[in-house]
């Protein structure tokens, strides 16, 4: 099924050219089909890029699924255009008194700072706590990741000696978890960030089930036992280029940059990286949003309920997820 996309987005042209089949919102109105909806609260600087790979794997679904797009207010982004944001994205004033299928919330470049001396820290832990009541299931990513466990576990993040950059191969935890059903034993992941999970502080939260963890990357997908919060700490939304991109940008800029690991054939940057990560990406998503089809009400007004519902049940009948 295809996804349905405001009016004139400009992923909807990359999206058609990959043959994936992208409805904008006057089409879609005319279906008689009630889709899942999900607001992405996006944070990273490229907007349109991540807009694209978000979209990418969402499409993967054969559920229909509408996305609405947010941004934080107490940030000036200098990546994208004021007109895009303007005709594209509103400010959490606008989600405030609606309920939502799936949030994502993306990562940013701000893992090496204090949480509290992120300029929209305040409004990210607002938008987290509308989402406890609001919204049947967060996934977190990367940065949003370390930030949601900050707020609502007080676990914090270790910075690391070295930005981990490059593509980490994945132990997979526990092989009839519904979100990673289908895994292979060994995934792949790609990584770019200056800190990680505390994982001593993490070990005191059983209600926190490690999915996936790196051999040397630590913890890599996690989620609560009744999946209303996923945590991703690495970036399977990425490209096959994202993280060449990301090396070529700083090369450039005589920024002091290693050649990402498990990447480039011979770790040589002139040739093309292998793009192994797409696959468990598209199934991940995919498993998200079929979870989230199979417990989600269909009144949206019914979300806090069964999301207390879900709470209880996970918390009383751990074996059932």
């Amino acid at each position: 099924m295809p996804i349905n996309i405001p009016d004139g987005l400009p992923a909807k042209q990359i999206l058609h050219q990959e043959r994936i089949f992208a409805l904008e919102e006057e089409v879609a109105e005319t279906q008689q089909i009630r889709p899942l909806r999900v607001v992405i609260l996006n944070l990273m600087p490229k907007k349109v890029e991540t807009e694209t790979q978000i979209l990418r794997l969402i499409s993967k679904s054969p559920l229909q699924v509408s996305c609405d797009f947010m941004r934080v207010s107490s940030h000036e982004s200098t990546h994208v255009s004021a007109d895009h944001l303007v005709k594209f994205y509103d400010t959490f004033d606008a989600f405030k008194d609606k309920y939502y299928d799936g949030l994502i919330i993306t990562g940013a470049p701000v893992e090496h700072m204090a949480f509290e001396d992120v300029d929209y820290w305040d409004e990210f832990c607002q938008i987290v706590d509308w989402s406890q009541t609001h919204v049947f299931s967060t996934m977190y990513l990367c940065w949003g990741a370390l930030g949601g466990l900050w707020h609502l576990y007080q676990i914090p993040k270790r910075p690391l000696g070295s930005k981990l950059f490059g593509v980490f191969q994945q132990r997979l935890c526990d092989e009839y978890n519904f979100l990673t059903n289908g895994f292979d034993e060994v995934h792949y992941m790609p990584h770019s960030r200056h800190a990680a999970i505390d994982t001593t502080e993490l070990a005191k939260h059983p209600e926190l089930h490690v999915l996936s963890e790196g051999f040397t990357s630590g913890p890599a997908i996690l989620a609560t036992r009744d999946f209303h919060e996923v945590y991703v700490t690495g970036h399977f939304e990425y490209g096959r280029d994202t993280l060449a991109d990301e090396f070529w940008r700083d090369f450039h800029k005589g920024l002091p940059i290693r050649v990402p690991e498990n990447y480039f054939p011979e770790d040589d940057p002139e040739k093309q990286p292998l793009f192994t990560w797409r696959a468990h990406a598209n199934l991940l998503y995919r498993n998200w949003l079929n979870w989230i089809y199979q417990m989600t009400p269909y009144e949206l007004q019914k979300i806090p309920e069964a999301i207390a519902d879900l709470r209880g049940r996970a918390n009383g009948l751990v074996d059932k997820f």
